[in-house]
């Protein structure tokens, strides 16, 4: 139960209906209970040729003897024999009771009984057929209650997930893995609700259905019933030992599952590799393996609830014996005590020792359910604080306690005395080196630079501080004097518009697409978008227009229409901060210009950050100035010319770049 108390708060909206599901399985085992109770009468007029009138009558004669009995022995007791005397006050005690429970019977009971045998056992099997109709509304109403709490919570949980996902900074997601958190989002919180609907339902419904029968068993005969519940300790200490090691192999279980998510996020996220490079066999096998992980550990679980089942059952058989074969005795011997110790305030009858044991086998029902039930909580326990692990993260980019106003950029941005490790580790276990170093760089507004260097050398790293996808180790990232730290990531975010390499798009249509860059932007701002990123000329070509649906990831149009939707959707947005992230890569020669075309006019009264290793004529005609990145640090800065002339690490590139293109 431990983790899976955090989801009370969940649960805590719909009481109410709890409550409801609570009192619904009351009514259950009260009438689960009687039913068995029943045992009693039928057993009585079946071997008995008197009625039940008859035969209530005549306990009630012997118990008036008994009584007087007993007066006349305690009156022969020495009044100094104080042991005898409370053992005779004791027996005289219990067979008081015996006959006001007879005579309530009498009283209150028999009027409705008929006289005549069998009819007394018709109406014993109607009102069996009518508990047993009421039973299965009682449990209809807790299943449909149960199920709308379960499903409620679960939206909710899920939907908390995603929202601490969404508020966690980009390295703590891409840590955390795209199929581990749908693994969590999915297999998890499913088995959280069958773990929540069987702690509802199950886990309320089985004990009170065993506490009903224990009770009506201590009302026929309290002092066996004792003998049984001796035996719950041993029950206790089975489903304590057996539930750690269901969790720990449920854990492992919901590992391997996130083994099973990544494999086919991989193959089909890239599947035109896979085809090109005929690896489907590969991919097969890789699966092949997370799949027999997934079983091997899958089938700890089972060996594990398998064998808790059978233990249980034969514990609570060893504890109905433990009381049914004692009652045998007293009734096969026509005592009420065993081994000089007083099982029953008299001979036990053969209807008593039925019903008893009816009743005690109504409870070893339920305690066998309870060990199903009892695997099932522990994989929901170890689904919980997988589940939680990720609501308790907390992002490494915070918002600021008391955020500064931010007006449109229009002064300086200024990269300060910049320090930045990434927190993850190498390939082997090993924490990366620096992807920044004492990076010192101001931007004018207005300026459009350059970013440029070899892979690995921090372009990307540096750029993506401004959004604050990540926050520095050392130094800080200001605009117009402000450090980015004290903004509202929302404010910040709306100044900039960013256009990436690779085309992220959505399965919407492609006004959508187009008005993601600005919620509010009206049909007249997108159009406009889409007129000055050069989308109408292929818009116009399609029957539905700009509400022709992209597909997945944008995969219905070409690769060229997808980075001019990206660059519409960035000019909605009306930045004044741009970045372009190798945004022309992808593009054919044709397309680059148009898009450089695009950004000429664009960039016009905006700071603009272009993060590229390839240099071309194009692109020196929009930029007006160069920063030149190596191993994290800061090796050039300024003009083309400038640097052709002092810089032989932007040589290298600028002629690697000639040469690429007269190739």
């Amino acid at each position: 139960m431990d983790t899976l108390s955090r989801v009370l708060p969940y649960l805590w909206p719909y009481r109410k209906h709890i409550v409801l599901s609570v009192l619904c399985a009351c009514g259950i085992s009260f009438l689960w209970a009687a039913n068995l109770s029943a045992v009693m009468p039928i057993v009585q007029v079946l071997f008995n040729k008197e009625s039940i009138h008859d035969q209530i009558t005549q306990q009630i004669g012997e118990a008036e003897t008994e009584i007087d009995a007993r007066k006349e022995a305690m009156r022969d007791l020495a009044k100094d024999d104080h042991a005898r005397l409370a053992h005779a006050q004791a027996d005289q005690s219990a067979a008081a009771e015996k006959l006001l429970k007879l005579q309530r019977i009498r009283d209150h009971v028999l009027p409705w009984v008929p006289r005549d045998n069998f009819n007394t056992i018709a109406l014993i099997l109607g009102g069996l057929i009518l508990a047993t109709f009421l039973k299965g509304f009682f449990i209809y109403g807790q299943e449909v209650l149960v199920g709308s709490v379960v499903n409620r919570t679960v939206i909710n949980i899920r939907q908390a997930l995603l929202r601490r996902a969404l508020s966690l900074d980009y390295q703590t997601l891409a840590a955390n893995g795209t199929s581990n958190l749908m693994s969590r989002m999915t297999n998890d919180v499913e088995i959280l609700s069958v773990g929540l609907k069987t702690l509802l339902v199950r886990l309320i419904r089985e004990p009170l259905k065993a506490g009903g029968c224990i009770a009506f068993a201590f009302f026929f005969n309290w002092r066996l019933t004792l003998l049984t519940l001796l035996v719950v300790p041993c029950i206790g200490f089975v489903f304590h030992r057996f539930g750690k090691s269901l969790k720990r192999a449920s854990h492992g279980t919901l590992e391997s599952m996130t083994g099973i998510f990544k494999c086919l996020s991989e193959t089909f996220d890239s599947i035109k590799v896979v085809f090109a490079f005929a690896r489907e066999r590969k991919h097969r096998q890789k699966f092949h393996r997370a799949n027999k992980e997934y079983y091997e550990k899958s089938m700890k679980v089972v060996r594990v609830s398998a064998l808790t089942r059978p233990t249980t059952e034969l514990i609570g058989v060893v504890a109905v014996l433990a009381a049914v074969l004692p009652g045998t005795y007293l009734v096969l011997r026509s005592t009420d005590s065993l081994f000089g110790l007083q099982l029953s305030d008299g001979p036990l009858q053969i209807a008593e020792l039925a019903t008893l044991y009816a009743l005690l086998a109504g409870t070893l029902d339920s305690v066998r359910k309870l060990s199903s039930v009892y695997s099932e909580i522990k994989r929901s326990s170890a689904a919980s604080e997988r589940i939680f692990a990720i609501l308790d993260q907390q992002t490494k980019v915070p918002e600021p306690e008391m955020p500064r106003v931010v007006n449109r950029h229009s002064s300086e941005i200024h990269f300060e005395n910049i320090s930045f490790t990434y927190k993850s580790e190498t390939v082997d276990g090993e924490a990366r080196p620096p992807a920044l170093r004492n990076i010192d760089l101001r931007v004018k507004a207005g300026e459009v630079v350059a970013v440029i260097g070899e892979n690995g050398s921090g372009k990307s790293t540096l750029i993506n501080l401004l959004p604050r996808f990540y926050d520095p180790d050392h130094g800080s990232v200001k605009i117009d004097g402000i450090d980015v730290r004290q903004m509202r990531t929302r404010d910040l975010r709306n100044e900039i518009g960013i256009v990436t390499q690779e085309t992220l798009l959505f399965d919407e249509s492609i006004f959508d697409n187009i008005r993601y860059g600005r919620a509010n932007a009206t049909w007249e701002d997108v159009e406009e978008a889409a007129r000055q990123a050069h989308v109408i000329p292929f818009v116009t070509q399609f029957p539905d227009g700009f509400d022709t649906k992209i597909g997945d990831r944008g995969q219905k149009i070409s690769g060229g229409q997808r980075q001019r939707i990206a660059l519409a959707r960035a000019i909605v947005r009306d930045p004044s901060i741009l970045i372009l992230d190798e945004a022309t890569s992808a593009v054919d020669a044709q397309g680059e210009q148009l898009i450089h075309r695009v950004l000429k006019s664009f960039v016009k009264g905006r700071s603009v950050f272009i993060i590229t290793h390839v240099i071309n004529d194009t692109f020196l005609d929009l930029v007006t100035r160069i920063v030149v990145l190596d191993q994290g640090c800061i090796v050039a800065d300024g003009t083309h010319s400038d640097l052709l002339e002092s810089s032989p690490i932007y040589q290298r590139l600028y002629h690697a770049s000639a040469q690429d293109r007269a190739a």
